[in-house]
């Protein structure tokens, strides 16, 4: 049996859709969730025999049972971005792991295709925040500008689709989504023949952000802002993008964008300065739920009464000494 197991933002939607255009698997078991739920290895009951595709969720926090499936006679193949704490030295694991700041899971599967179908891999850079590697590989390929601006705004919307406090609270479930774009060798096919999915996205994504635009920031000074968000569905599912429109703003100054969840406490979504690509996942990682990459990290679930504590932090992690 093959599990097909990935992130469901645009990076990890868009990994899949590569990798699944290259080596079909129709029969797959897709196993995905929203952006932020990433121990998803947890969810799969595989054995010895079963084979399971990683895609853009954390190796460090999915370490157990991927030792545990190795050990069992599982064979996995497994690409991200995000730190990975010990690589398991297994011959059942292939991992292609590349943690720096200017990557993301669709372009280090670009690269292991060599190629094959890389507008995909610039839609999800797009949706990474990752400007300058999504317009880098576009220059390389003569993409006009009008398309680059096509995949920029999918990969935007994408992005957006994977957040929220459950997947009740997306437009399109990650899965859904995923299945609606598998089949399309090109992004701009995709969008040509399922307007009905793209403006709902596009809608949707333009009403929340008008919501969050009207934000005013609780903390802010030449280094970093805090803003945080109301109670509402519209909040929980713009946070992501919202973070990544003020780090393009304000270029030098870190973000953190801290939404309530249905739990009772706070998510938190942190940029670093796009002009100083460091520290965002050694900071969130210091608390109990948080991780990510160097740019762009979160924390799943703050406490309450943990938010001043982190404002702190998150200061001293960027003042410039």
């Amino acid at each position: 049996m093959h599990y097909d197991i990935f992130n469901g933002d645009a990076d990890g939607i868009c990994a899949l859709i590569q990798l699944r255009l290259a080596e079909p698997r129709s029969s797959s078991t897709l196993v995905t969730g929203i952006k932020r739920d990433i121990q998803l290895l947890k969810k799969v009951a595989a054995v010895a025999g079963d084979q399971l595709t990683v895609l853009d969720i954390s190796l460090q926090k999915n370490a157990e049972p991927v030792n545990a499936f190795l050990d069992n006679g599982v064979s996995i193949f497994y690409a991200d971005h995000h730190q990975p704490g010990d690589i398991p030295i297994h011959p059942n694991l292939t991992a292609l792991i590349d943690t720096s700041s200017e990557t993301c899971t669709s372009l280090i599967i670009n690269q292991y295709l060599q190629g094959k179908f890389p507008l995909w891999a610039i839609t999800a850079a797009f949706g990474d925040n990752l400007q300058g590697s999504a317009a880098t590989l576009a220059d390389k390929l003569n993409i006009s500008s009008t398309t680059v601006n096509q995949l920029k705004k999918l990969g935007t919307y994408i992005n957006y689709n994977g957040y929220g406090g459950c997947v009740e609270d997306l437009h399109f479930s990650p899965a859904k989504l995923y299945q609606a774009m598998v089949s399309y060798r090109s992004p701009i096919d995709f969008m040509a023949d399922s307007p009905r999915i793209y403006k709902q996205l596009e809608n949707g994504y333009h009403e929340d952000m008008c919501n969050a635009e009207l934000m005013q920031p609780e903390f802010s000074n030449a280094n970093i802002a805090v803003y945080i968000l109301p109670d509402h569905t519209w909040a929980r599912r713009v946070s992501g993008v919202y973070s990544n429109k003020l780090a393009n703003q304000h270029p030098d100054r870190a973000h953190a964008v801290i939404t309530h969840t249905p739990a009772g406490d706070y998510q938190v979504s942190v940029r670093a300065p796009l002009n100083n690509k460091t520290k965002a996942d050694e900071l969130c990682a210091s608390f109990a739920t948080g991780g990510g990459r160097k740019a762009a990290a979160g924390i799943n679930h703050l406490p309450i009464n943990g938010l001043v504590y982190f404002v702190q932090k998150f200061e001293q992690t960027y003042t410039t000494r």
